[in-house]
């Protein structure tokens, strides 16, 4: 399968996925040390974890359109290369001013990671293969984060914390010498592409355009009646739902661990790794089962709506038992399960959008969906640190507002998330 050079992008893209959230959970591992050499209360470390949010959301739609508009490798190269150089720049931090403005310019670099990847399976994969291809791409992102505890832990306790951020900013850099040099942004232009490939992609695309065909000429539509749709912004909020329980794991729970549960850096950077191998686990496989499910139903967005409504619930159970347990192991166990099945559902909101959007908008219209689910990450950690502090260090009230938000995406996909009706048909009156 990776002989292929649709999927060594793909592997390319695992990699860059890896990065991303190695460089993304290195704040939240380094915290305790962070917070103990800046002096930054509860609700100022919230601050702190929801800034780089700011710069992230807006970049989502921002890079979706230049990706439409200039290519994904470019906006993906750039992008690499501006996240990694402020991910190390984070070592300069003095004070909670500087660290915001530093995080918000590193949230600007990965703000086009998902709609330039997408944009780039649009170009690279046929229907059939979407939803995988971006499971697996997925995947690295919760691996990176597994790597994240034992590897920042490791160079901040051996080197301080500032140390950790310069290393991992130079895997940035190196992965992107290998981007420039072997990608293309369409496979007709790729030197060592075969003419069988070529073929299976091209045919794949033709198809999926076809079905993307709607009440009106979608292809010639603009940018705007896209964002508009019912569906998209159906997609959006679950997508909403998904990232709110993403970023309160990635941004609190090693600190939970360490004030909650009295672990050491160490242990406690030993301990996040299993949610996210779990996590990666979920990825991986989401697209395959989504995919798995539509060769039997025929029917793109049941499938996705079927994975959709399943894993958020169970997600959200799971998260909302998590903060009141008392035991570390009990805590572990459900917040990796709750991990898992919420990142099985990682890769379907990507393919909703592929499902439904003509390739000349996809970047723009998955852009779009990102920024508005990634508000979540603007609000939510913020909002855990003010919980927190309210409650005097009390962490219970955060993990089950973060298992409801859970359960309004999973009812907002198994509602919003259906096939358009025929042009020309309302319900009870055919026209």
């Amino acid at each position: 399968m990776f002989k292929s050079q649709r999927w060594y992008i793909v592997a390319l893209f695992f990699l860059a996925g890896l990065v991303n959230y190695l460089d993304r959970a290195a704040l939240s591992i380094a915290a305790p040390l962070i917070q103990q050499d800046l002096h930054f209360t509860h609700a100022q470390l919230g601050v702190v974890f929801s800034s780089f949010f700011v710069g992230y959301a807006i970049f989502n739609f921002v890079g979706g359109v230049l990706s439409d508009r200039f290519g994904a490798k470019r906006v993906f190269g750039a992008a690499m290369a501006i996240w990694s150089i402020f991910c190390g720049a984070t070592a300069l931090a003095t004070g909670i001013a500087s660290l915001i403005v530093l995080r918000v310019l590193f949230g600007m670099g990965e703000g086009p990671f998902s709609s330039s990847n997408s944009k780039m399976v649009n170009n690279w994969f046929p229907k059939r293969e979407v939803a995988s291809a971006i499971g697996v791409i997925s995947s690295g992102t919760p691996l990176g984060g597994a790597l994240a505890g034992p590897v920042v832990g490791y160079l901040a306790v051996r080197f301080g914390w500032r140390w950790a951020f310069v290393g991992i900013m130079l895997l940035g850099l190196l992965w992107l010498v290998a981007w420039v040099t072997t990608t293309t942004d369409e496979p007709r232009d790729h030197p060592r592409i075969s003419r069988s490939e070529l073929e299976l992609i091209e045919s794949g695309q033709q198809q999926r355009d076809t079905s993307t065909a709607g009440a009106i000429d979608e292809e010639s539509a603009p940018l705007t009646h896209f964002l508009r749709k019912p569906l998209v912004l159906a997609t959006a909020c679950a997508f909403f739902a998904y990232n709110y329980v993403l970023f309160f794991f990635l941004s609190w729970f090693p600190t939970y661990l360490t004030e909650a549960h009295h672990l050491s850096l160490r242990d406690m950077s030993i301990a996040t790794v299993i949610p996210w191998l779990l996590g990666s686990v979920g990825l991986a496989s989401g697209g395959f089962i989504s995919d798995a499910i539509l060769k039997v139903t025929g029917r793109p967005l049941l499938s996705r709506r079927i994975v959709l409504g399943v894993c958020l619930g169970a997600s959200a159970l799971c998260v909302a038992l998590a903060g009141g347990v008392q035991s570390t192991s009990g805590a572990v166990a459900l917040m990796s399960v709750s991990i898992f099945f919420l990142y099985v559902t990682g890769s379907v909101y990507w393919a909703v959008i592929q499902d439904t959007v003509p390739r000349r908008h996809v970047g723009g219209v998955g852009g779009f969906v990102h920024f508005l689910a990634n508000l979540a990450g603007v609000i939510g950690p913020a909002v855990t640190g003010f919980i927190v502090q309210a409650a005097h260090g009390s962490y219970a009230s955060a993990f089950v507002l973060a298992g409801g938000i859970a359960v309004a995406g999973a009812v907002c996909s198994i509602v919003g998330i259906r096939e358009p009706r025929p042009a020309g048909v309302r319900v009870g009156r055919a026209w």
